[in-house]
């Protein structure tokens, strides 16, 4: 006696889905890879240390303003970060206030994993200082503005 889950019939009823869900998933993929090839490489390349407000930055640029500004400030954030959030107003401040002294950037973690990892970051908000292209300092959690800033000055 053939087991009903081994008829050819119900074989044959289960074989239909499948291969719609197949191709459904290789066109998924096609879609997929066409976006992923049609997206533009970043048009900023340069940094300018005049910046009044974070630059934005991103695992391509970072060292290159890091090479090119004596005092480099990193805020590393997220999106979901509501610490990070509480920080930023006093960053921007920060930029505005040190505007051709120190450059402040931001850089989103989530979209940048590359340096979240090479530089280790395991919590954020977390602000890396740079002078004359290394990592000086390391500050973590938010804080404010009269805790941090003596912590970033004192790399003038």
């Amino acid at each position: 006696m053939v087991k009903w889950w081994e008829s050819e019939e119900y074989k044959s009823k289960l074989r239909k889905p499948l291969e719609e869900s197949e191709r459904l998933k290789e066109e998924r993929l096609k879609k997929e890879r066409k976006v992923l090839n049609e997206r533009p490489e970043p048009t900023q390349k340069t940094v300018k240390l005049a910046s009044n407000k974070p630059v934005n930055l991103t695992d391509a640029i970072l060292p290159e303003a890091v090479q090119d500004h004596p005092v480099v400030v990193v805020d590393c954030w997220a999106p979901w970060c509501a610490p990070c959030y509480m920080v930023a107003p006093v960053v921007e401040e920060l930029a505005r206030d040190y505007a051709g002294k120190i450059l402040f950037g931001k850089l989103n973690v989530d979209e940048n994993r590359e340096t979240a990892m090479q530089h280790q970051i395991m919590s954020i908000p977390t602000m890396l200082v740079f002078k004359n292209g290394e990592l000086v300092d390391r500050i973590i959690g938010a804080m404010p503005r009269q805790m941090l800033e003596p912590k970033i000055t004192r790399h003038l």
